[in-house]
């Protein structure tokens, strides 16, 4: 039955793209691997979004940068895009720019950033939009947090680049150093697992990008076109040849006026410009017929410039030199924005192709800029092209490995005047029909609006609690290994606790049950703490009565389904169900057998048969597993809203993988010293998590006095 809209209702819509450089105007294109395609798209997005009568409101949240090396534009905390929409930068930690690669560390702190600057927001937004791997670790964490659904655009993935990397002799572990591609693949599964609908460019990116994925879901795979431009990417007005770029490319040519083959793409291997280059240098035909033009993104000097984009570079003047191609070719250094369009139309207006050689091309937004100028296309057979040729039947298609066939699909469409107008009507055409932004946000908000309708405002808590707002700071540590195990310690924490009890909120974090939890309180004479969070995540009670918070059961018990995880863990080798005691409504418990188990494998079986939960693994031989937006971390930032604290400001305290989610953010965090445990070992390198020399409880102490956490300036020096 198709659901109706809610009469009135307005959508807000906040869109979710961490890495590159964003800004409403002269998007720098091609600066590097991270700054292409996607950050065009999701500024376009935004702006035709924004252009919609039932859009009420579009955020696009991007990193703020604050470094000398990149223009203070992407410094700046909001920009205004259009009357409705809006850039919001947010803080990443490091403030440096930053290579994708390098941030997973950081995506926590964004993520809490990006949590508090949406509470501020007038109104939660209705859907959330993530773009990448890095966003959509962030909207899975939002998605939960909030209960707003989220969708998501992966762009490129993990899984299919780790298996291009393999193809071409580049070592496993030379590959996890230089893209952490561990990282990404498991954040793609944890997103794909959280989002209710996944958006895609081509049918083929669904079957052969997404179906390697443990959670592959078809059925929330939607396959909507991007859009372009069609108020930038016109046919040619016959005025190009005197524009600036016809002048640029004068400086390279001899023979100006010859029709012109055009390659516009980053600077990356798997663009495949080199073998153009060689397939042009190979055919006098070819170069007879007409110049090549390669606008490989911008450059000052490519001995600066990173080791991959420099590289290929540096490879296309060598290939240049080795054809000797002076004089036929031109390759420029800079180019803005809007100078893209005046390629495209120059190279029509000289009947000349545009080539996109690539390996693999998961869409080709170029192609249909191209196609909306009036320029024929050649492009590669893999993705993409191959459904934009369909619907426009304006070029051809070509095997990226065969440089004779690249060669012999140019000079047939430079060749055939005939042909060629044939196809660059038919791409104008085309694109007007099937890729116009008009054409993509109308199939998008169709497919968005149901999963509105049908979602539920988030249950809020009512009931009685110790107020916290006037309390500055909140501690919170895990039991065992941590905070109990040394007596002496823990009665000296335990006074500083009371020394300060005006000014400090204090909660427990424990993967034991409310009862066996509270019994452990009193043999180790610990008073009741304000907030007890109890079965790894999944019940939080507060003080002075116990309370529970019924609003977090019922905001958890979403896609939860034990009865489906136990039947698939029963099946598995290494798993023994602990006892009944130890397992609860929002949580199943296992020990786990090293010589038979493995947690990753666990993981995926869970992934595969479609079960969306959280696997949490602790103390090296015990294994829980809790509903998706159930853990210790994300009930702490649920507690953080309801009793008013500042994360900022808030010491945790941890020391098993159960704790690691918790410790990540905008914490302060401490793992505290275990010689036989190193669960939390790979949280070393990241800012504001200490490293205690100290066990238990003194190691609290250390970290308190590290964090200097109760001197008077701590919020200013946090804020």
């Amino acid at each position: 039955m198709k659901i109706q809209p809610k009469s009135g209702r307005k959508l807000s819509i906040v869109l979710i793209s961490v890495h590159g450089l964003i800004r409403g105007h002269d998007l720098e294109l091609g600066r590097d691997a991270d700054t292409g395609g996607q950050t065009k798209y999701v500024v376009e997005l935004a702006r035709a979004l924004g252009e919609r009568a039932d859009v009420e409101k579009v955020v696009l949240l991007t990193r703020q940068v604050l470094d000398e090396q990149v223009s203070t534009d992407y410094g700046q905390p909001e920009e205004e895009l259009a009357n409705k929409v809006r850039i919001v930068r947010i803080p990443c930690g490091e403030s440096r720019y930053l290579a994708k690669e390098l941030l997973w560390d950081t995506l926590e702190n964004f993520s809490d950033n990006a949590l508090a600057y949406i509470k501020s927001m007038k109104r939660i937004p209705d859907i959330l939009h993530s773009h990448y791997a890095d966003a959509g670790y962030v909207g899975s964490r939002l998605s939960h947090q909030l209960g707003v659904p989220l969708v998501y655009t992966g762009h490129s993935l993990g899984r299919n680049k780790r298996k291009q990397l393999l193809a071409s002799g580049i070592k496993r572990s030379e590959i996890e150093s230089t893209y952490h591609i561990s990282r990404r693949i498991e954040a793609e599964e944890t997103t794909l697992g959280a989002a209710e609908r996944v958006i895609t460019s081509t049918q083929q990116e669904v079957e052969l990008q997404y179906g390697l994925y443990d959670f592959y879901q078809p059925e929330r795979m939607r396959v909507i076109p991007p859009g372009t431009d069609l108020k930038m990417f016109f046919p040619s007005k016959g005025d190009e040849q005197d524009s600036q770029v016809a002048l640029e490319l004068s400086r390279f040519l001899t023979q100006p006026d010859k029709p012109m083959i055009l390659a516009l793409s980053r600077p990356d291997p798997r663009k495949n410009i080199i073998a153009l280059i060689e397939a042009y240098g190979e055919s006098p035909e070819l170069q007879a017929a007409a110049n090549l033009v390669v606008v490989a993104g911008n450059r000052d000097d490519i001995q600066d410039m990173e080791n991959v984009s420099g590289t290929v570079l540096h490879d296309i003047l060598l290939a240049i030199d080795k054809y000797d191609l002076y004089g036929k070719v031109a390759y420029p250094k800079h180019h803005k924005q809007s100078d893209v369009a005046v390629y495209y139309r120059l190279a029509a207006s000289l009947q000349g192709v545009f080539v996109n050689p690539a390996l693999t091309e998961p869409f080709g937004l170029t192609l249909i800029e191209a196609a909306a100028c009036g320029l024929p296309i050649v492009a590669t057979e893999d993705g993409g092209p191959i459904d934009i040729i369909k619907n426009c039947s304006n070029g051809l298609l070509v095997d990226p490995l065969d440089r004779k066939a690249i060669s012999k699909a140019l000079l047939s469409v430079l060749s055939d005047k005939a042909a060629w107008q044939r196809y660059a009507q038919q791409g104008i055409n085309g694109v007007n029909h099937h890729y116009s932004w008009q054409a993509h946000v109308e199939k998008y908000l169709e497919e968005i609006r149901p999963l509105v309708e049908l979602v539920e405002p988030l249950p809020r808590g009512q009931f009685l609690r110790r107020a916290g707002v006037y309390r500055t700071r909140a501690i919170f540590t895990s039991l065992d290994l941590n905070l109990i195990g040394d007596s002496i310690a823990l009665k000296e924490f335990l006074h500083t606790m009371h020394k300060h009890r005006k000014q400090i909120i204090f909660g427990i974090a424990t993967g034991r049950h409310l009862s066996d939890a509270l019994a452990m309180l009193k043999q180790h004479q610990i008073p009741q703490p304000d907030v007890l969070i109890t079965g790894q995540g999944t019940n939080i009670h507060f003080a002075p009565h116990l309370t529970e918070d019924r609003a977090w059961r019922l905001h958890i018990d979403h896609h939860w389904n034990p009865q489906a995880v136990r039947e698939i863990l029963d099946a598995m080798q290494g798993l023994k169900i602990q006892e009944k005691q130890h397992q609860g409504k929002f949580k199943l418990s296992y020990y786990v057998d090293h010589a038979l188990a493995n947690i990753a494998e666990i993981r995926q079986t869970l992934l595969r048969n479609e079960q969306a939960v959280n696997t949490v693994f602790s103390f090296e031989q015990f294994l829980d597993v809790v509903p998706i937006r159930a853990s210790k971390g994300l009930a702490l930032r649920w507690c953080a809203e309801q009793l008013g604290f500042n994360l900022n400001t808030t010491l945790v305290s941890g020391v098993t993988g159960a704790d690691e989610d918790m410790l990540r953010g905008n914490t302060l965090g401490v793992v505290v010293d275990n010689h036989h445990l190193r669960e939390l070992s790979d949280l070393s390198e990241v800012d504001n998590i200490y490293f205690s020399t100290q066990p238990h409880a003194a190691g609290i102490i250390e970290a308190m006095q590290h964090y200097n956490f109760f001197d008077d300036k701590l919020e200013s020096k946090q804020g």
